[in-house]
């Protein structure tokens, strides 16, 4: 079973994802995470995220950087969303989400070109999303209680940004897939949004297994 769990940034679907994989025991890849290695072995190296060669040439990251706690910062995810645009790197990125996806017993991963590109056949789609100003907010409080001093207008031009980068970009562009369920979690609490979320991911496999 592969659920994809796709959204913009701030949105709540990590959260969700992980959620969902405790509730259906399965694995969860944060894809975005995988952008974010690539970004920073960029800045590592000394290079522009903004020159595709540069930036593939960081796609063959070793794993031990998935754990690097500097990939959770807001320049590095500034970064994943520059190298992100270069499709070389997406498809040096590709097989090693779809591996993941298809391992023994399923998978849930959660990004912006899951059920798009990564797993468009996928058995349940989410696309998860959350007003601007929301999501800005919460990128303020996360970023306050990690001991930082954010500005709310910086947060918000930089995820309006993000959205306008990610949607653009001419390779795998932020969208809701076909047949994904729209998920608002502007209004909703973190249990709710989870429990709107299993609501419509069992709706989906229901919908399946019956066809």
């Amino acid at each position: 079973m592969i659920i994809a769990v796709d959204g913009p940034a701030a949105s709540g679907k990590g959260t969700i994802a992980k959620a969902l994989g405790r509730h259906y025991g399965l694995p969860v890849l944060d894809t975005g995470l995988l952008y974010r290695a690539v970004g920073l072995s960029v800045l590592k190296a000394g290079g522009d995220p903004d020159v595709e060669a540069d930036a593939l040439a960081a796609a063959g990251f070793e794993d031990a950087i998935l754990v690097d706690p500097a990939l959770r910062s807001e320049a590095v995810g500034s970064l994943a969303s520059r190298v992100s645009v270069h499709q070389s790197v997406r498809d040096a990125l590709i097989q090693r989400q779809r591996d993941f996806a298809t391992q023994p017993g399923g998978a849930i991963l959660d990004g912006r070109d899951i059920g798009t590109v990564i797993a468009p056949d996928a058995d349940a789609k989410i696309f998860v999303t959350a007003s601007v100003h929301v999501r800005a907010e919460r990128r303020y409080k996360d970023a306050l209680g990690h001991g930082g001093n954010p500005d709310m207008d910086t947060l918000v031009a930089d995820i309006q940004a993000r959205d306008t980068r990610d949607m653009s970009r001419d390779h795998a562009p932020l969208k809701q897939a076909d047949g994904a369920d729209l998920l608002d979690t502007s209004n909703l609490t973190i249990d709710a949004a989870v429990q709107r979320a299993v609501a419509l991911v069992d709706a989906q496999l229901e919908g399946r297994s019956r066809s």
